[in-house]
């Protein structure tokens, strides 16, 4: 008699099952894909400017000449083929292909090789370890910038920001301070340890993601591969090492708490996510319109007499603010910090790129301009901007009082100032699009609008280069992007867009439902 099979065998049969699918095969190309990104990036991605572990293993060759060309060209097929198995996954995720269980058990295998490769895309973790290290020493990162402290993590930190304070909430400099006195100077252990820190973030939007499509009308499946394992997600936010994965996951789960009228603690989730980094502040005053509507509705159950509404904002909002006051000034104190980091917001001002309006606009007049005269960029940035600040302003205060009535409104609100913030703020980097993206994923999205969105993200992707340098000013770099992008777009609902097959398979994908007016 053939022995029962035990619980493992039984997993390891099903994983074998599951790899000879094809939503198996595009899991494995996603790895390929990390894989080849990890081994590029010892030579093209954001390297130490000196690396003694490069050139103890006689390495050193593909950082210079014709290592340099070989280890850039293995990142970005490694890129193209995360995005193409990403893609392959969401024909099928659309399609009810693919269960939510099943896209929660690749992520680790996309992740697993960029935990151990260098930063991708961006020097910020040089930044993070070497603020954490002004703590740890005695200086206050909301006063002094890295360049007080000389050593070797401020060696590696990106010119523009040795003398730039922190920008950061008191947590995550609390944080950055742990990782440098447990790992010290060295810069290699640091950063492992740092991206370490932000997979808490990312098993938070694993769970919230889902949670949030459930109450908006989404498809759990589909939000999870569109917010979560987006290559521009997994790349930029775990192999770029940025704060965004922490601040996210902490966002979206707060949110998710709210929604499930656990209004307190989902707001001391936000507030602790605004400890990370500012931006997630934008969510709280549209959770009191959910928590609001909450309240609204079991006074409405408990009695005939309608509740008095100015009453229920001041009590929801007056604890909405207690619970954020104490967890910030109990931060700010534990960080032995004050509250100077919101100053130091306006450092994002020195980065200048095509991905913010204010810049388009700047360069568009600048451009036009010079066939009259020399007109110079920076007095008429510094007008586009303060212009769209104005305007960020109004849309803020509009969409908070606009989008009030219901859960699905003020998430939307949430939304749509997340997009106006990215649009108009004086900069944009690829990775800030994931702030929007993780709540747009909740809504019922039709086929078209996930294509957009396939194909923004792709271009945004692909238009920054590995070592962090922006390829923006590039045209066939821009141009190769948008030919990329489109392509993905396409693939989203058809097998082969180029028709490079003998034999085309043009079936389109099922749409989703479609979301609500204004929903998309």
């Amino acid at each position: 008699m053939s022995r029962p099979r035990t619980p493992f065998t039984t997993r390891l049969a099903q994983v074998g099952v599951f790899a000879r699918t094809p939503e198996g095969h595009a899991a494995v190309l996603g790895m390929i894909g990390s894989f080849m990104i990890m081994f590029g990036g010892f030579g093209a991605g954001s390297v130490r400017r000196q690396d003694p572990l490069l050139e103890t293993a006689h390495l050193s060759w593909l950082r210079f000449g014709h290592g340099l060309v070989l280890s850039t060209l293995t990142v970005w097929i490694g890129v193209i083929l995360m995005i193409t198995a990403w893609v392959r996954l969401g024909r099928t995720t659309i399609g009810g292909g693919v269960s939510l269980n099943e896209l929660r058990a690749i992520i680790p295998m996309w992740i697993g090789p960029l935990l151990l490769s260098v930063p991708m895309f961006s020097r910020d973790a040089y930044s993070y370890l070497a603020q954490g290290a002004l703590l740890r020493d005695g200086f206050d990162p909301y006063k002094d910038g890295p360049v007080v402290n000389p050593g070797i993590l401020l060696d590696n930190v990106s010119n523009v920001w040795t003398t730039t304070t922190a920008p950061y909430g008191p947590i995550f400099l609390m944080l950055g301070r742990g990782i440098t006195s447990l790992t010290g100077d060295n810069v290699v252990a640091g950063t492992i340890v740092l991206r370490l820190a932000m997979l808490p973030g990312l098993a938070l939007m694993m769970w919230a993601v889902p949670h949030i499509a459930r109450h908006l009308g989404g498809k759990p499946a589909v939000a999870l591969w569109l917010a979560v394992l987006n290559p521009l997600v997994l790349i930029h936010l775990i192999g770029g090492v940025h704060n965004e994965m922490l601040m996210v996951g902490l966002m979206a789960a707060g949110i998710a708490m709210v929604l499930e009228r656990h209004h307190v603690a989902g707001i001391a989730v936000v507030a602790i996510g605004v400890g990370i980094k500012a931006t997630a502040g934008i969510a709280l005053p549209f959770l009191v319109w959910i928590w609001m509507v909450h309240e609204r509705e079991k006074r409405a159950q408990d009695s005939d007499a309608k509740p008095n509404d100015i009453v229920l904002f001041g009590k929801t909002a007056g604890a909405g603010v207690g619970v954020f006051a104490v967890i910030f000034v109990a931060a700010s104190a534990l960080a032995g910090v004050g509250i100077g980091w919101l100053t130091a917001l306006s450092g994002s001002a020195k980065i200048i790129n095509w991905l913010s309006l204010p810049t388009i606009m700047a360069h568009l007049i600048t451009v036009g301009a010079s066939l009259f005269g020399d007109l110079s960029l920076p007095p008429v940035l510094k007008v586009t901007r303060l212009i769209c600040a104005i305007a960020l302003l109004l849309i803020l205060c509009w969409t908070w009082w606009r989008f009030r009535r219901s859960e699905k409104e003020a998430v939307l609100g949430i939304l749509i100032a997340f997009i106006a913030i990215v649009i108009l703020s004086p900069a944009a980097l690829p990775w800030y699009y994931s702030w929007p993206l993780a709540l747009a994923a909740g809504f019922a999205l039709s086929t078209t609008t996930l294509m957009i969105l396939v194909g923004l993200s792709t271009w945004l992707m692909l238009v920054f280069q590995p070592d962090g340098s922006i390829g923006l000013y590039t045209f066939p770099h821009v141009a190769a992007a948008t030919f990329a992008a489109v392509v993905a777009a396409m693939s989203l609902r058809t097998v082969d867009p180029l028709r490079l097959r003998a034999s085309n398979d043009d079936t389109p994908v099922p749409k989703v439902t479609q979301a609500a007016p204004g929903a998309a």
